[in-house]
């Protein structure tokens, strides 16, 4: 399903939302469409709506400071672009890199993407003691790159002029 991203009517970037959410909210007239993918629309017998990239509040939505991204096993997975942080491949499930059992947490720095076969091996220890090694250290994104990343957008620079030029 495709992810929509919404920004407040000041233009500020507030989350991404599935392509029908973001559908009702422009129907409902509680959003415009800013960017949409071109040639693609959503018809009905009474509706011809573009399919939504971007769309934009009608209203300003206040929104408590957000300092840090909210971790999510789905944001791990993304951050690291569905690739394993000990092979390579295709990515299907999250491996703390200090196990749980270890006293390891549920953070940003603490788990990166991994393939099942390289978690089951890794199993309750450090890549140290298992003998493997990261291709990449685990990292905190920001809010704003959290959310690119979940659009698809690995770069700031495959987005349109107006909207790269947001506050990050």
């Amino acid at each position: 399903m495709r992810e929509t991203l919404v920004l407040n009517a000041s233009f500020e970037p507030l989350s991404t939302v599935s392509l029908r959410r973001a559908v009702v909210l422009v129907m409902q007239d509680k959003a415009v469409v800013e960017n949409a993918h071109p040639g693609l629309r959503i018809r009905a017998a009474s509706v011809d709506v573009p399919v939504p990239r971007v769309i934009r509040l009608s209203r300003y939505v206040r929104v408590p400071f957000r300092r840090r991204a909210s971790w999510s096993r789905r944001g791990v997975l993304v951050r690291d672009q569905h690739r394993c942080a000990y092979c390579g491949r295709r990515a299907t499930t999250v491996d703390h890199v200090v196990p749980r059992a270890q006293g390891g947490e549920d953070t940003w720095l603490n788990t990166v993407a991994s393939c099942a076969e390289d978690n089951h091996r890794k199993a309750d220890r450090t890549p140290e003691q298992a003998g493997m090694r990261l291709l990449r250290k685990p990292f905190e994104p920001t809010p704003a790159d959290a959310m690119l990343s979940a659009l698809g957008v690995s770069v700031r620079e495959e987005l349109p002029d107006w909207l790269r030029a947001l506050p990050a």
